[in-house]
This record gives C-alpha cells, sequence and structure tokens, in this order.
C-alpha cells in the first residue's frame, strides 16, 4: 500500500497545484490568439461594404471575399492585405492569412490541458471571454478608424496582436499532458516544477507516472539526453504518421457517431453566429428597401453600422456569463439546447421586417445565445477526445464550423441583400434545429470528469 503513495498522476499534481499564475500566463499568451482571430474575423463586417463601395463589387463578389474572410486566423499577410492595389490582390493576400486557419483550436485544447479538472468549465469560459473582448475591440476600432481614416488602416492595425504571438512564441511550454502521453515523464516533470515554482505549491510527494498504457512509443519517451536521438527526417516520419493514425481514429467505432455530430454542431453553431453578425451589418433602420430596413453601407462615415456591430458584439458579454452559470450546474449538453432554444425564439421575429431598434435588439439576444452555445461546445469538444487525438478531434470540428462560416455569407448577403431576409431566417432556424438534434443524440456527458489520454479509456 505504501508503494501506491510514492507515484501521482498529471491531473493529480494539477489538482495539488491548482489554478495560479503559470496557468494565468498561459491563459494571456492562448487568449492572445483567440483574440487576434475573433478581430481578424470580425473584419468582413466592416472592410465589405466599404471595399464593394470602393471597387463597385457585385453582391456575388462581396459574398467571395467574405467567404475567404471568414477562414482568417492571424499572420503577416493581414499586414499585407492593407495595401491591396485591387480586388483581387486583397483576396489573394486574404488567403495568405488563411494558411494559418488550423493554428486557431491548438490555443484552446493547450490551455485546457494545463487546467484542474475542478475548474476547466469556469476558466473556459474565462478564456472564451477573449473572443468576446477581440469582437468588441474590433467594433470599437473599426468605429474610429473607418471613419476617420480607411479600410486599409483597418486591416494593418488589427494584425498587430498576431506579432505579438510571434513576439513570445518562444517562452511558451509544451503541454505536460501531451508530454506524459507520449511517456516523456522526464520532460513533463520539469514542466510540473516550473508550474509549482510560480504557483507557490508543492508536488504531490512521489514520482509522477504516465497513464499511457501502451509503450510502443518509448523511443519519443527517451528525453533530450539519450545517447541515441532520433533524426530530425525521423522526428518528421513520425509526427506525419502520427497525424494520420489520429485522424483515422476520429472514425474509429467508439468515436464516428460522436465526431460526426460535433461537425454537425460546430457547422451549425458557426454558421448561426456568423448569420446573426452579418445580418447585424445589413440590417438597419437608415433607408428602406425592398419594403425592409437595409443599410446603405457604401459610405464608411455613417456610424449606424458601428453602433450596431458594436451593441450586438457586447451581447457576447451576458453570452459568456450565461454560460459560465450553467456549463458546470446543468451540464455540457443541457447548455448548449437551452441558449440554441433561446437563440431560435431570439431569431424567429425576424421573419417579418422589424424596427431599427427591435431588429438590434433581437439579433442581440440571438448573438447572446450563440456565443453561449460556441463557448459551451468549444470546452465540450476537446474534453470529449483524448491527449492523443485532442488537438486532431477539436481541430477537425472547428474546420467544419470554419467551414459552416464561409458558407454563410453567400446566404447572408445574397439572400438579404436579394430581398429574401424571411429565406435566410428561416434557413438560420432550421440550421439551429439541426445544432439542437446533434447535441441531443451525443451519448457523452463531460460534466465534472477528468480527460482521458486514450480512446479504450472514454466512457459516456
Amino acid at each position: 500500500m505504501e508503494g501506491e503513495n510514492l507515484v501521482y498522476t498529471l491531473d493529480e499534481a494539477l489538482s495539488a497545484m491548482r489554478f495560479g499564475k503559470f496557468q494565468v500566463l498561459v491563459l494571456i499568451y492562448a487568449g492572445l490568439g483567440w483574440f487576434s482571430e475573433a478581430m481578424e474575423i470580425m473584419i468582413l463586417s466592416f472592410v465589405g461594404p466599404a471595399v464593394k463601395s470602393k471597387w463597385n463589387l457585385s453582391s456575388g463578389e462581396e459574398s467571395l471575399k467574405s467567404f475567404l474572410l471568414i477562414s482568417i486566423v492571424t499572420s503577416g499577410a493581414g499586414l499585407l492585405s492593407a495595401f491591396s492595389p485591387n480586388y483581387m490582390s486583397l483576396v489573394m493576400s486574404r488567403c495568405l492569412v488563411g494558411v494559418g486557419l488550423g493554428g486557431g483550436p491548438v490555443f484552446l485544447s493547450w490551455f485546457l490541458e494545463f487546467v484542474p479538472v475542478s475548474y476547466r468549465g469556469t476558466w473556459m469560459v474565462v478564456f472564451s471571454a477573449f473572443w468576446t473582448a477581440g469582437t468588441i475591440f474590433e467594433a470599437s476600432l473599426a468605429w474610429i478608424v473607418m471613419t476617420k481614416l480607411n479600410w486599409r488602416w483597418l486591416l494593418a492595425l488589427s494584425s498587430i496582436p498576431s506579432f505579438a504571438l510571434l513576439l513570445f512564441y518562444g517562452l511558451a511550454p509544451e503541454s505536460p499532458r501531451y508530454l506524459c502521453m507520449k511517456g516523456r515523464t522526464i520532460d513533463a516533470l520539469r514542466i510540473l516544477e516550473k508550474i509549482a515554482l510560480f504557483n507557490r505549491a508543492k508536488l504531490p510527494p512521489g514520482m509522477l507516472v504516465s497513464d499511457k498504457k501502451a509503450t510502443s512509443q518509448n523511443e519519443e519517451s527517451v528525453s533530450s539526453q539519450d545517447a541515441f536521438p532520433p533524426s530530425a527526417i525521423r522526428k518528421m516520419i513520425m509526427k506525419f504518421k502520427s497525424a494520420f493514425s489520429s485522424f483515422f481514429m476520429l472514425f474509429s467505432p467508439k468515436l464516428i457517431r460522436t465526431t460526426l455530430l460535433l461537425w454537425v454542431l460546430f457547422f451549425a453553431s458557426a454558421f448561426s453566429y456568423y448569420g446573426v453578425v452579418l445580418l447585424t451589418s445589413k440590417l438597419s433602420s437608415k433607408e428602406s428597401k425592398c419594403g425592409s430596413t437595409i443599410l446603405h453601407s457604401g459610405n464608411s462615415k455613417n456610424n449606424s453600422l458601428y453602433v450596431n456591430v458594436f451593441i450586438t458584439s457586447l451581447a457576447e458579454l451576458p453570452g459568456l456569463l450565461l454560460s459560465a452559470i450553467i456549463v458546470d450546474k446543468i451540464g455540457r449538453k443541457l447548455s448548449m439546447v437551452v441558449m440554441f432554444i433561446l437563440a431560435c425564439a431570439f431569431l424567429l421575429p425576424l421573419v417579418s421586417h422589424q424596427s431599427g431598434t427591435l431588429t438590434t435588439a433581437l439579433l442581440f439576444g440571438a448573438r447572446m445565445c450563440v456565443t453561449g452555445t460556441i463557448t459551451v461546445g468549444s470546452i465540450y469538444a476537446p474534453e470529449i477526445y483524448p491527449t492523443s487525438m485532442r488537438n486532431t478531434g477539436y481541430g477537425v470540428a472547428n474546420g467544419a464550423g470554419k467551414i459552416g462560416g464561409m458558407v454563410c455569407p453567400l446566404v447572408a448577403v445574397g439572400l438579404v441583400t436579394g430581398c429574401h431576409q424571411t429565406a435566410a431566417v428561416i434557413l438560420f432556424e432550421v440550421v439551429i434545429v439541426l445544432a439542437i438534434a446533434s447535441v441531443l443524440l451525443s451519448k457523452f456527458e463531460t460534466k465534472g470528469k477528468a480527460l482521458k489520454d486514450n480512446v479504450d479509456a472514454l466512457d459516456p
């Protein structure tokens, strides 16, 4: 019995050290990544109308530009796009920005693996607040810059956070959970010792052990002090094989149902979110067209667009608060279902044309609820997948969400501009119903459960 007291697992170590200064630093770095991505994505609400006016784009060309801008994360190409001499060069530069898209989900999964299980729900909501801060900051920045300067300045200034990420990249630690999963407990222990030092806490007595049962990857488990470390080419091949192995495991008998349902959930969530964002930029009380109140947004000096987008961006704050209150009390699944139903209720009156004030209020409520569901979904998905495939599973699901976000502008811009607001709103309602169904059909509830390191350990 004494031998059992001489070893401890990663979860036991994180719980013993609690959430302290080290996790706060990790939160700030990962949150900055989330903040910068939100800023770049929000650009589509402001740059689209301005570019359409400057270069006389058709609705189809504006939709194409929004289609590409949704895929933005952050990179140096964001700055280059500010110098685009014409429409096609802008599209191409934003495509280059989209190359960094795959890095977005990693920030969330990486931070998640530093958080003790008892703190996970609350702190993951706090992490999601960086996205909300990014959208509000971008709306505020656009309000100032677009009314005084032009869209080129907005693109340039919005790229600054991505450069800050690059500047501090070398200081970011590897996930100790990932290292333990690879059997590299010595390297993981070094990071845990740093956490203990920063948090002024103590590790449990004994020796750190990995929860990983298989030993087939022990060639990676040997630390950098081994006499015969793998060559760079061999490491690259091993990582390439590991990535493909993780991807195909998403379709294993135990996970295929969950994987497909998560794809539907993320597609529908992103589709709904960007639908609300784009509807906000299209509906206003300034000018009447097709019997509706459509904002004439060609003049970037008109403050109506910035006011409405800023107000609805603030809706994400109560959305985060709502999700924080209920996520650890009623569970992940029920939280998403409740907020999706509320989102449907807020959008439903928009099937007919409403006053500008009521339209803004309804979109405020819808965005609040959709933001809450995305927040909980972003906690839920990484919790479902084991460490060996967490980034892959969540990243692919997030990619399905990006597809939903890319398709949405074709609907929001095309249908609303084409005087089909009712059809657009009904389509958003149907998509949300599909999201609700995907949540109800999922067999996993992750509330209060420890993260798993392998597929065999998963349980509904």
